[in-house]
């Protein structure tokens, strides 16, 4: 073999073992790519099932109205929503949010639907146990909900074992220290076709009625504020149903809508000259997670002025 061809067979000796380490150097890397895109995957999981599911935070409002009596001047409300018991809450979570309710001390608290999750089998125990912890709510003027489209018999046992008041296509007048009330509304699941606004309404087909008392509405599902606003009005909306949109993106905001939540989701509207407030709820629905909308409960302070 001439010195060329030994030249020659060295530089290919050399060019494979360049191309051998050029391959495993790619190997490595695409290995590493991978590793980090499954931990990347594995830490967004767990963040949005288990983290971002569990981080109840409590938004705090104020609601400024001259209709309100100056007996419930700094009147104090909670508002708190779809539970879906079974889905990421569980009997610890609502040990929680009763502290976080209680810890405040409401005069008020309303409930606007969906207790247990329409997947989820609750059993007699867990039944005692979910009413139980929701009886221990305090409110000095009472409890009060609605129904949600998933809501059935065992949403009226419970809550009244817990000592809410149903007001499904009805009302309620509220006193505090005087003779003057508020008067809350109550409106039944609009996708099950079950609300009645003119039965919700009834207070002002009433001959005594006061046509400037202070009102707030509760439904569930929001895209029904519509129609509602189509016949007649109230000083303050509540709803749930839309959890905000679960996946919140900057400039975007709500991701997923449901039915019943299609036009209104996001936390806060202005509608006439009321002020229409969406809880973003306690559990989760759907995809069964959340991201960048953490599980909430709605804080407000009255007052007349």
């Amino acid at each position: 073999m001439t010195r060329e061809e030994l030249n020659q067979e060295k530089q290919q000796e050399i060019f494979s073992e360049q191309r051998d380490e050029k391959r495993k150097k790619i190997t490595i890397f695409f290995f590493k790519l991978s590793f980090c895109i499954i931990i990347c995957f594995i830490v967004f999981y767990l963040y949005t099932t288990f983290i971002s599911t569990k981080l109840l935070s409590v938004n705090e409002y104020r609601i400024v109205n001259n209709k309100l009596p100056e007996s419930f001047n700094g009147l104090k409300i909670i508002h708190f929503t779809d539970l879906h018991y079974g889905s990421t809450v569980f009997i610890d979570d609502i040990k929680n949010l009763v502290k976080e309710i209680n810890e405040r001390s409401p005069d008020i608290v309303v409930f606007t639907g969906d207790l247990i999750d329409s997947d989820y089998v609750l059993n007699t125990t867990e039944q005692e146990k979910v009413s139980k912890e929701l009886n221990k709510i305090k409110a000095n003027l009472g409890k009060y909900a609605v129904f949600g489209e998933e809501d059935e018999d065992i949403f009226l046992t419970i809550m009244k074992q817990s000592n809410f008041e149903i007001i499904n296509n009805s009302y309620e007048l509220v006193y505090k220290d005087d003779d003057i009330p508020i008067m809350l509304v109550g409106i039944d699941s609009s996708t099950k076709k079950r609300s009645n606004l003119s039965d919700a309404y009834k207070y002002y087909s009433e001959p005594s009625h006061n046509s400037n008392i202070f009102s707030i509405a509760l439904f569930h599902e929001p895209d029904n504020i519509d129609n509602i606003l189509s016949q007649y009005d109230s000083d303050v909306y509540l709803a749930g149903h839309s959890h905000n949109g679960t996946i919140r993106l900057p400039f975007i905001g709500g991701m997923y809508k449901y039915d019943g939540a299609q036009k209104y989701v996001d936390h806060y509207y202005k509608v006439k000259t009321s002020d229409f407030y969406i809880s973003s709820g306690v559990g989760t629905n759907g995809p069964g997670f959340r991201l960048f909308c953490r599980p909430s409960i709605n804080f407000f302070r009255v007052s007349n002025k």
